[in-house]
């Protein structure tokens, strides 16, 4: 398993030393839209930094409409590649089909939906899912934070979170209150995370929740809660190591690239999704978790299927 692991790392290596050569070589021209997830915007953009350097003649363009407002634009046809938080929904995939767009999921990332609090708050940085029920569930009395325990002090919650068209909301709705889409509404709800995160800092008994990457860029300022899954269960923090290991449960999540297959007959679309595939360490620059490498391969593997049956 070790020869193999090692293997696997020295094939990503030369890999991307090779396309990296070839692509410091290449006359790339074009243009690629992506839109979606707020969440993986971070890595898409990142990414596309990076490959503009050295494609130049290849424009970028990324947007920040959420999962689901991203899938809409992408089962119309006015985008190549859709950025998403969760996975792609079927009433989403049966718009694509009806559209005659075929697309690739290729998985890009992990990341941990992180609880911010203010800093100040002292008392709730270590919170059950069931508390965290108590304050998002839809049918919640709890307006105070001793509302949720009587230990701590009867000050008014200020929530916010992402907006109904985020991945974001669909998955925390889904892992906390057992739904996806349940979720009290007397919130501040935003599809940009700088919104939530202003929101926290400005007052000391608010609450929200945002992919960890937004955190790691303010977590100076910021206060965080170490999650257990149920009472009696370890509090556990979104650390790298804790998202990839599965321990950050149930709020660790896979993050996904949709890259529309007729596009990827376009060179400056195709040579861009391998780029995305194999540079996992800009992935660690942007503060999410990398795949490892064998799930690198497993996705290059992916995406080197859907090439052979558009060539």
């Amino acid at each position: 398993m070790l020869k193999f692991v090692k293997a696997s790392l020295a094939a990503l290596v030369l890999g991307a030393v090779a396309l990296s050569g070839l692509a410091q070589d290449s006359k790339l021209k074009g243009e690629i839209k992506i839109d979606g997830s707020s969440t993986v915007y971070l890595i898409t953009e990142a990414m596309a930094t990076h490959f503009k350097k050295l494609h130049p003649g290849v424009n970028i363009s990324v947007g920040i409409s959420g999962t689901g407002g991203g899938f809409k634009k992408f089962a119309a046809g006015e985008t190549d590649i859709s950025d998403a938080s969760r996975a792609i929904k079927d009433a989403e995939a049966k718009k694509c089909k009806e559209n005659n767009i075929e697309f690739t999921e290729l998985q890009i990332a992990w990341d941990g939906l992180a609880v911010i609090i203010n800093k100040d708050n002292n008392w709730a940085t270590k919170m059950t899912v069931e508390q965290l029920k108590k304050i998002w569930h839809p049918d919640s009395k709890a307006q105070k934070w001793s509302d949720v325990d009587p230990k701590w002090p009867a000050m008014d919650i200020k929530l916010y979170g992402a907006g109904p068209d985020s991945g974001t909301f669909d998955y925390f709705t889904e892992a906390i209150n057992g739904k996806e889409k349940v979720s009290r509404t007397d919130y501040v709800a935003s599809e940009d995370d700088n919104t939530t995160i202003n929101g926290v800092l400005a007052n000391k008994g608010a609450m929200g929740y945002l992919g960890v990457a937004y955190y790691e860029a303010h977590k100076q300022k910021l206060g965080i809660v170490a999650v257990a899954p149920k009472a009696g269960a370890d509090y556990v923090l979104p650390t790298n190591e804790n998202v990839l290991s599965k321990k950050y449960s149930p709020l660790g999540r896979p993050l996904f690239i949709y890259v529309k297959n007729a596009s990827l007959k376009r060179e400056e679309v195709r040579g861009f999704v391998q780029f995305y595939n194999r540079r996992g360490d800009i992935v660690g620059e942007a503060k999410y978790v990398p795949l490892s490498s064998i799930q690198q391969l497993q996705q290059r593997k992916r995406l080197d299927a859907a090439l052979k049956t558009i060539n």
